[in-house]
């Protein structure tokens, strides 16, 4: 990609959001913001509860990673956001209309092992079924690409860095 974009990658939890994000921003040559660093203490605590986030949760959430963005535009840059449903999608582009999304899609069973092994994390598997029931995939007409997340990270990062650059500026 020879115009820095910013990368939204987005996800359920548990596909790598954390790992590829900042692999891909050093390949890429952006910096990375860790979308979870953006939530509200208050957010957390529902979470780290066992208690899914509802939409008036994620506004403010939403706004602050899109004024990242925003603020990248031009520069590049990579963050990461769950981002499943398209009105979320939405919201971001309403504040960084030029950002691009890497939807990083998996396996169920593969991802709530990797969630399951991961450690010190808020977000605990029993909230997978919420993320898949609320996943709403990108669609045609929106600026991304997905790339499955099966293998390593850095096969991972490959695909996803390969797959933008197919996606053209």
């Amino acid at each position: 990609m020879s115009t820095p974009h910013v990368v939204v990658v987005m996800g359920v939890a548990g596909t790598g959001k954390t790992t590829i994000g900042p692999l891909l921003a050093a390949g890429l040559g952006v910096p990375y913001a860790e979308g979870d660093d953006f939530h509200p203490a208050a957010n957390i605590a529902k979470m780290s509860a066992g208690t899914p986030l509802d939409d008036s949760d994620r506004w403010p959430w939403l706004d602050a990673i899109g004024q990242w963005a925003h603020g990248r535009a031009g520069l590049g840059g990579v963050v990461s956001s769950s981002a499943l449903k398209r009105v979320y999608r939405d919201r971001l582009r309403a504040e960084a209309p030029g950002a691009v999304f890497l939807h990083l899609t998996g396996d169920r069973a593969l991802i709530e092992t990797r969630m399951a092994e991961r450690k010190g994390h808020f977000m605990p598997t029993a909230l997978l079924d919420s993320q898949f029931a609320t996943l709403q995939p990108l669609q045609e007409d929106e600026a991304g690409v997905s790339v499955d997340v099966s293998g390593i990270p850095e096969e991972i990062t490959q695909r996803a860095v390969a797959a933008l650059r197919r996606l053209g500026n």
